[in-house]
């Protein structure tokens, strides 16, 4: 009689129930495995069979069927190859008891029947527990990962030889003790912005993109800072929560990133070299994988020597920045990452790097310059909400040894107004004023009759367009946040209008 093991299937972030039968009939000796299985999971044939007899179990000389349902999912990975000896065992009759009926396993297995970890256990047994399933077993690499999802039962274990102990009574195993989560979730850094000479008008535009959720531009000479300025962004950004922990660290689960850290506290800084491939950026391949974009969810991703980067890859950006996903599409379906960041570009005035600087020459022509900035469409440039200038430092900056503002402060008015727009917008489904829809502008950022006077006169001279305005709309009601007032006043708009004044060069 064919046995039946529960086992997950990964489809980019989504666990979908996959039924592991195992038939052993009369018939000339074979290993077939059905149920759309990539190469990894052919090749469990070898590992399973050699994993069986050098664990003391003998092996059936017959004919095996293992059928991985539903059959019109791809199955990928080695995750599947504790299932498929259990259920083997189980058929053959080497497995008493019925103990794995309930149970969920996921694991790969060396020649010598060891348990190795996979990639993915997290987003299993959380989407697991969603189904009501509510004892997993797992190799012991695997188990601390696992126990991150409260109320369930996690039995991590080192070999087939355990398991097969563990299902017909003969070894008693304790669930693994939950992990341990920090009551303190924020990552200790040594960066932090005090350590910045200078730059004030940089680090307040940074301080207003991270309270409101705005992208931010920063235009400057080579060694004025803005790498620095990057990196330090994540120290003022508000801690996660318990939920977006789980899912940054699902996606880094499932691309394989964790290495010793089970659950991720910081929020994620990305930053990839500009040589980088439209898949590496944005996701994709055979087998689609999280690109860059869904590595930086919940985070900040960095783009330095921004029009260097390949067009296509950045064009690709536009879904991930309107719509917080990516979607790849292959022949066998349709994969969806989270792709929630904060966009922060950097990049020189022109491609010498010196047309802001005031001790040295620019050596490009007008031409080369306008190339250097045609690199980039003019629909990427307008997903920018903040563009600023990071001018080259001073003698006088340089040799200052005052203390600056430290990260910790910047953080605790950011911390106050993301509470400001959480309440405001609680029941809209938005967290942020970046997210404001034309509609919602008219609600929430009222003018007086200066404010409006004011703001019509910028209109005018600046040439702002529909988009400008509503961005300057935008920052003025984060500004407005951030030193805690209800309504926007005309500080705040003149603020703004410095963040959006360098459209001409785009």
């Amino acid at each position: 009689m064919p046995s039946r093991i529960l086992s997950f299937a990964l489809d980019g972030l989504n666990a979908i129930p996959a039924q592991v039968e195992v038939d052993i009939s009369s018939g000339l000796p074979s290993f077939s495995i059905v149920g759309l299985p990539d190469t990894a999971v052919q090749e469990s044939r070898e590992r399973v069979r050699s994993a069986i007899k050098n664990s003391g179990f003998s092996f059936p000389l017959s004919r095996i069927t293992v059928n991985l349902a539903p059959g019109d999912l791809r199955k990928e990975g080695p995750q599947y190859d504790l299932p498929i000896a259990i259920g083997l065992l189980a058929a053959s009759g080497q497995i008493k008891s019925l103990a794995f009926e309930d149970k969920v396993f996921v694991g790969e297995l060396s020649l010598s029947g060891e348990l190795k970890a996979v990639k993915g256990v997290l987003p299993i047994v959380r989407r697991a527990k969603r189904l009501g399933y509510q004892e997993f077993v797992v190799p012991k690499e695997s188990a601390s990962e696992a126990t991150l999802i409260e109320g369930v039962s996690v039995y991590g274990l080192d070999s087939l030889t355990q398991v097969v102990s563990f299902l017909n009574g003969d070894l008693v195993v304790e669930p693994a003790s939950p992990a341990s989560l920090r009551s303190a979730c924020a990552f200790p850094t040594n960066l932090d912005f005090g350590e910045i000479k200078g730059q004030e008008m940089a680090k307040r535009a940074l301080e207003v993109a991270v309270a409101g959720g705005h992208h931010i531009l920063m235009i400057g000479s080579p060694g004025a800072g803005k790498t620095m300025l990057a990196k330090r962004i994540v120290t003022v950004m508000p801690d996660m929560t318990l939920e977006e922990m789980l899912e940054v660290t699902e996606i880094y689960s499932v691309s394989g990133l964790l290495g010793e850290t089970k659950l991720i506290f910081a929020r994620p800084f990305r930053s990839p070299h500009h040589s980088i491939s439209y898949a590496g950026l944005v996701g994709g391949g055979t087998n689609p994988t999280p690109g860059e974009v869904s590595l930086a969810h919940n985070g900040v991703l960095f783009l330095d020597e921004f029009p260097e980067f390949r067009r296509d890859a950045l064009e690709a950006l536009r879904q991930p920045l309107e719509e917080g996903n990516v979607s790849i599409t292959r022949v066998h379906g349709t994969v969806v990452f989270p792709a929630n960041f904060m966009l922060v570009a950097a990049m020189n005035p022109c491609p010498c790097g010196y047309r802001l600087d005031p001790n040295k020459a620019c050596r490009c022509s007008s031409g080369e310059i306008r190339r250097y900035w045609n690199k980039v469409s003019g629909p990427i440039w307008d997903r920018f909400d903040i563009h600023i200038v990071v001018p080259p430092l001073s003698a006088e900056e340089l040799t200052s040894t005052e203390i600056k503002e430290q990260s910790a402060e910047m953080k605790k008015r950011v911390e106050r107004a993301r509470i400001i727009q959480l309440e405001r917008y609680k029941p809209l489904g938005i967290r942020t004023n970046s997210q404001l829809s034309s509609r919602l502008l008219k609600r929430f950022c009222f003018l007086g009759t200066q404010e409006r006077q004011f703001l019509r006169q910028a209109v005018e001279r600046l040439n702002l367009t529909a988009r400008s305005y509503d961005r300057t709309l935008k920052l003025a009601r984060t500004i407005a946040d951030i030193e805690g007032s209800e309504t926007i006043k005309l500080p705040h708009l003149a603020e703004a209008l410095q963040y959006r004044g360098n459209e001409e060069w785009v």
